[in-house]
C-alpha cells in the first residue's frame, strides 16, 4: 500500500471515529488492551530482535532500557488503555453557549483534530499509548517508529489492529508505516490533504528535521534538558533524593535530569554527598571548575554540556553564585520542558515558578513526574515544548479542537 492511500483510509476512518460514541470507544480500547495481555509473548519475542540488535549496535544501556519491553511494560501499556475507558469522552462537549442580542444561540463544541501522524524514536510503547489516546479522543493515527524499535512496534501496531475487527471501529484508524526511510517521513509531512497534524517525540535532531520538513502543522515534543537548582535554603536530604531520582530512575527519558545547579553558600555540604551518591550510580559527571574540586575523576563542563539532553547516565553540574544565577542558567540552557528547585525559601519558589518558562516547573518535587499518567491525564501523547495549542503532558484533550455551532430562527444580517 503506497503512503498517500494510507493517509487517505486514515482520514476516511477518522470521519466514522469522529461519529463514534463512548461505548464503541471504550469497547475498543478494552479490546486492545485484552490483547497486548494476551500477546505478551509474541511482543516479548519480536521485541527481543530489536534488543539484540541495538546491542549489535552498541546501543547506551539508557537506549536499551527505553527499548525493552518487560512484563510490567506490557501491562503497564495494557493499563494506560483501560484507564483511558474511565475517562470522560472528550468528543462532543460544549464548553460554552451563550445567546446574542438578535436570539442567535451560539455554542462551543469539542471536536477531533482528523488524522494524527506521529513520528517518535525507541520507545515502543509509544505505539500503544498514542494508539489509545488518539482513538478515545476520535482521532485516526498514523505511527512511525525508529528502525531501532521496528520489530516491536509491528507486532503491537498489528496486535491493536486485529482486536479492533470486531469494535465497529475501523481497523484503519491505526495504522503503522513500516518504511522507516527518512524519504518516507518526509512525503508524509507534506500531505495536508489527508494527514491533519504531525507530532514528533524524540530528541532535539529528529524535531528539528520534522518542523524543517513539514507543511502540515507540528507540535514540538520530547526534547528535555531538564534542570535541578539546589537553594541555599533547602533541604539537602530532600534535594539528594530528587537529584537521585531525576537523573538515575531512568535517564533515557525526556524528563530525566540534566544539570545539577547548586547555590556555592551550600555546595560545601551538598555536593560531596551528592557526586558520591551520583557516581556509586555510574553517573559521568561533568563540571564548573569549583565542582571539579570536589572529586578528581569530574571532567570539566563545556558549553556543550550544559546545552545538551543526554539520555544517558550523565550529569552537568555547575555552582552558582545566587538565586538570580541559577535562573539565568536554566532560561538561558531549558528546553522548557521540566525545570526544578528545592528550596525552603517561599519567596524563592514563589520567584521561581513565575521566572522559569518551561512547561513544568516545579518545587522540591522530582522532574519524573512530568507525564500524563502522573499527572491524571491516564497515558500522554508526548510533553509539549512549545505554547500554541499545547503545552506540556498531552492528554486526550490536548488531542482536540472545536467548532462553533449557531442556531436561529430565520435572523438575517442586517
Amino acid at each position: 500500500m503506497s503512503l498517500e492511500q494510507m493517509a487517505r483510509n486514515a482520514k476516511a476512518a477518522s470521519k466514522v471515529l469522529a461519529l463514534s460514541d463512548q461505548v464503541m470507544k471504550n469497547n475498543a480500547l478494552s479490546a486492545m488492551a485484552e490483547a497486548l495481555l494476551l500477546e505478551k509473548a509474541y511482543l516479548q519475542n519480536e521485541n527481543n530482535k530489536d534488543m539484540q540488535a541495538g546491542r549489535e549496535a552498541n546501543m547506551s544501556e539508557a537506549l536499551l532500557d527505553r527499548l525493552l519491553l518487560t512484563d510490567a511494560r506490557i501491562e503497564d501499556m495494557a493499563k494506560g488503555l483501560k484507564d483511558l475507558c474511565d475517562m470522560p469522552d472528550p468528543i462532543g462537549q460544549v464548553t460554552e453557549s451563550w445567546r446574542t442580542e438578535n436570539g442567535l444561540q451560539i455554542s462551543r463544541q469539542s471536536v477531533p483534530l482528523g488524522v494524527i501522524l506521529m513520528i517518535y524514536e525507541a520507545r515502543p510503547n509509544v505505539t500503544a499509548d498514542a494508539a489509545g489516546l488518539c482513538l478515545k479522543s476520535g482521532n485516526a493515527v498514523i505511527l512511525r517508529g525508529s528502525r531501532s524499535a521496528i520489530h516491536s512496534n509491528v507486532a503491537i501496531a498489528s496486535v491493536l489492529k486485529r482486536a479492533l475487527a470486531d469494535t465497529g471501529i475501523p481497523t484503519e484508524a491505526i495504522q503503522l508505516v513500516e518504511d522507516v526511510s527518512h524519504e518516507a517521513v518526509g512525503e508524509l509531512l507534506r500531505m495536508n490533504d489527508w494527514i491533519d497534524l504531525a507530532i514528533p517525540r524524540g530528541g532535539a535532531g529528529l524535531i528539528k528535521s520534522v518542523v524543517s520538513q513539514a507543511s502540515i502543522p507540528v507540535i514540538e515534543t520530547g526534547t528535555g534538558n531538564c534542570h535541578l537548582y539546589v537553594d541555599a535554603p533547602a533541604d539537602l536530604n530532600k534535594a539528594l533524593a530528587i537529584t537521585m531520582n531525576g537523573k538515575v530512575q531512568r535517564p533515557g527519558v525526556c524528563n530525566a535530569l540534566e544539570t545539577l545547579l547548586v547555590h556555592k553558600d551550600v555546595a560545601d555540604a551538598f555536593l560531596p554527598m551528592a557526586l558520591e551518591a551520583l557516581k556509586t550510580a555510574g553517573v559521568n559527571l561533568r563540571g564548573c571548575d569549583q565542582t571539579m574540586t570536589y572529586g578528581k575523576e569530574i571532567a570539566a563542563a563545556t558549553e556543550e554540556d550544559y546545552a545538551t539532553e543526554f539520555h544517558d547516565l550523565i550529569l552537568a553540574v555547575r555552582v552558582v553564585d545566587s538565586f538570580a544565577d541559577a535562573v539565568s542558567h536554566i532560561n538561558r540552557y531549558s528546553s522548557g520542558h521540566s525545570d526544578v528547585i528545592v528550596t525552603d525559601s517561599y519567596s524563592h519558589a514563589q520567584a521561581f515558578l513565575n521566572e522559569i518558562d518551561s512547561a513544568c516547573v516545579y518545587v522540591n518535587a522530582s522532574s519524573r513526574f512530568s507525564d500524563g499518567s502522573q499527572f491524571g491525564f491516564g497515558a500522554e501523547i508526548g510533553i509539549s515544548t512549545q505554547k500554541m495549542h499545547a503545552r506540556g503532558p498531552m492528554g486526550i484533550q490536548a488531542l482536540t479542537s472545536y467548532k462553533y455551532t449557531i442556531c436561529g430562527k430565520g435572523q438575517i444580517r442586517e
